[in-house]
């Protein structure tokens, strides 16, 4: 195995293709890089900087379902607590569905924590920093706060 291996992109499945294209834009800022207008092969390649990050097919007939084999939840890490923050206010004003209310820890007494919600097809997301320094308490005592959304 190559030891330059890490994670390229994330493709998802969506029921909307221009209505998870602008949640994603709004929500991570990122830039359409190429999209396909082809009814037959329609897509949206996502990025920043040129570089690509999540591609979005318009393949799926229903919402999310968490207990079915497959993602889990989706994160993206910041450098701030501001920029969760600021994210989370973005997701309020468009009527964002939240697992936990505010920034909560990772677990109890550490330093890692965000914002657990769910895009309009309901898949789980998490916006997180390293250094959260939240004061409520983790939802789920000790363990992973994202594991249990």
């Amino acid at each position: 195995m190559s030891s330059t291996l890490k994670t390229g992109h994330i493709g998802l499945g969506v029921t909307d293709l221009d209505r998870s294209t602008a949640f994603y834009q709004q929500v991570l800022g990122l830039e359409v890089v190429a999209k396909g207008t082809d009814p037959e092969h329609a897509y949206a390649f996502l990025g920043r900087e040129g570089t690509l990050l999540l591609t979005l097919w318009p393949q799926a007939s229903g919402s999310y379902a968490p207990g079915s084999a497959g993602l889990h939840h989706l994160s993206f890490q910041v450098d701030t607590l501001a920029e969760v923050e600021a994210a989370e206010a973005t997701l309020r004003a468009l009527g964002a569905q939240f697992s936990h209310e505010g920034v909560v820890p990772h677990g109890e007494g550490t330093a890692s924590g965000g914002i657990f919600f769910s895009d309009p097809d309901g898949i789980r997301l998490e916006i997180y920093t390293g250094a959260a320094h939240s004061d409520a308490p983790a939802p789920h005592g000790t363990a992973p706060t994202c594991g249990f959304f």
